[in-house]
């Protein structure tokens, strides 16, 4: 596939979403665009703003094998990736998958409200599309997408992830509140299952990995990768950051850029692209200081603010 082509699957793609999920025309479109970047998406909102049926939504429409586990304290790390049990008939231990394998997307749903243990069982699947138990090496299917929802931390019985977690979610987003128009369409409208059931597969897994190629090899000017890197350099000496954007922040910023720019039909990036997804990027990845805590400054402040001062290349 050309990038026109893509283009013109992904505009069938957010309209097929969009069925379901309505008047987040962006948040569909920043979903895609994390897919084919090969980034995982982190989902951050109050409950009953349609995160899951958001997640539901995408596995339908790109033809997904998808599976759902529910965090709550109890889960355990094996119930993600796995375990070994005895089998006395072939007196011999068996591999029994978790909810990891088998499946392109997996819905992890209030990933805050199991303990930190049982969230980082997924470090190794997020980054490497793999999972080891008992030293035997399982390869996940291709494509692998974690689609994780969270409720806000002062929520009753939620806990803040782990930081190395967080910075494997490439895009970290706020569903918000419908406008009212979309709550009387939503209210017109048959119940979600209703909804969700008459989805339609509208691209393959091939295409996906058709797509998710493209976007990989595609070429970015040297000048926009040096914008980047500054954009996170700037990050790191914030006098409110405690811990700024690492590496892997970096790479995610450049693969989401292109990824954007694919979206909007064009084969290279422009120093828009970069700051149209610089706050989703980048902002679960900042650690503040206690200063920032005090003055009540938060992370979309400090990116806003690095954004306007640093100046953009001229291409």
């Amino acid at each position: 596939m050309d990038a026109k082509e893509i283009q013109e699957k992904i505009d069938i793609l957010q309209k097929e979403v969009s069925t379901v999920i309505k008047g987040k025309d962006e948040v569909i479109r920043k979903v895609i665009m994390a897919i084919l970047a090969s980034g995982h998406v982190l989902l951050e909102d109050v409950p009953g703003l349609g995160k899951t049926t958001l997640a539901k939504a995408f596995s339908k429409a790109l033809g997904f094998a998808n599976k759902r586990i529910q965090f709550t304290p109890d889960t355990m790390p094996s119930d993600i990736v796995g375990m070994s049990i005895y089998n006395e008939q072939t007196n011999a231990f068996e591999y029994v998958e978790g909810a990891a394998v088998n499946c392109n997307l997996l819905l992890g749903d209030e990933i805050n409200r199991t303990s930190s243990k049982t969230q980082s069982a997924l470090l190794e699947a997020m980054a490497e599309g793999c999972v080891t138990v008992d030293g035997v090496t399982h390869q996940l299917l291709e494509p692998f997408v974690v689609m994780a929802t969270q409720n806000p931390v002062t929520s009753g019985g939620t806990q803040a992830l782990p930081d190395s977690q967080l910075d494997r979610f490439m895009i970290c987003l706020s569903m918000g509140y419908p406008d009212a128009e979309s709550q009387l369409a939503i209210l017109k409208n048959v119940s979600d299952r209703d909804l969700i059931e008459k989805v339609q597969p509208v691209m393959t897994i091939e295409d996906v990995k058709q797509a998710k190629s493209y976007v990989k090899n595609m070429q970015v000017n040297d000048e926009i990768l040096r914008y980047i890197i500054c954009l996170c350099e700037k990050t790191r000496e914030h006098e409110h950051v405690e811990l700024g954007i690492s590496p892997r922040g970096v790479g995610a910023l450049a693969e989401m850029a292109k990824s954007f720019a694919l979206c909007e039909g064009r084969t290279y990036v422009l120093p828009d692209d970069v700051l149209a997804i610089f706050p989703d990027v980048c902002a679960h990845r900042l650690i503040l200081n206690t200063k920032a805590r005090r003055e009540n400054v938060t992370a979309y402040e400090i990116l806003e603010e690095i954004s306007q001062q640093t100046e953009k290349p001229k291409l």
